[in-house]
């Protein structure tokens, strides 16, 4: 749900100008329930980083270019960057921080710690969200698949290699075994 209240911001407004429009907005992120009233404008990625303290999603590019920022919108791959809050009213979010249960790590992560799939793990939070994404599609992926699932996201590492193992560990649904 998505509602917009129009006003006098006496923060940001010492000559007496209207203010920007205040947005309150209601979303389900990782299965909780979040009411937050914000400018309108702002990114998914913004608000799960800043406001909910959500700090898995990564800034890359700002543009939905290199996949760091990938959460799943409705299980849908969804550069959060690039999204707007308007965007994702009403619809559930998942991000990195909502997959694990407890200690036990989602299979998805696990095939990633077993292909020793990341370095310095920039990238892994959106990889993973990506790798979910496509699973949930294409549960048995070619490699060509695999390669446009993770189409539009970068590893500046270059473990591409081990990434693609991965996943295919992932979709094996036996992720430790080598």
């Amino acid at each position: 749900m998505l509602t917009t209240i129009s006003g006098f911001n006496p923060d940001s407004d010492k000559m007496g100008m209207p203010m920007s429009q205040i947005t309150r907005i209601q979303l389900n992120v990782n299965g909780r329930d979040v009411d937050v009233s914000t400018e309108g404008g702002r990114s998914l990625l913004e608000l799960l980083r800043e406001d909910l303290q959500l700090t898995g999603t990564k800034y890359g590019c700002g543009e939905g270019a290199c996949g760091a920022c990938a959460v799943l919108v409705d299980g849908k791959k969804t550069f959060s960057c690039s999204t707007l809050l308007s965007q994702v009213a009403g619809k559930p979010i998942t991000t990195i921080e909502g997959l694990a249960k407890g200690d036990e790590l989602h299979p998805v992560q696990e095939a990633f710690v077993q292909a020793s799939a990341f370095q310095c793990g920039y990238c892994t939070p959106g990889m993973v969200m990506a790798t979910i994404a496509l699973l949930e599609t294409t549960p048995k992926p070619t490699d060509e698949q695999i390669c446009d699932g993770l189409d539009g996201h970068l590893c500046r590492c270059c473990g591409y290699a081990n990434i693609q193992d991965a996943v295919k560990r992932a979709a094996e649904g036996h992720p430790s075994e080598r």
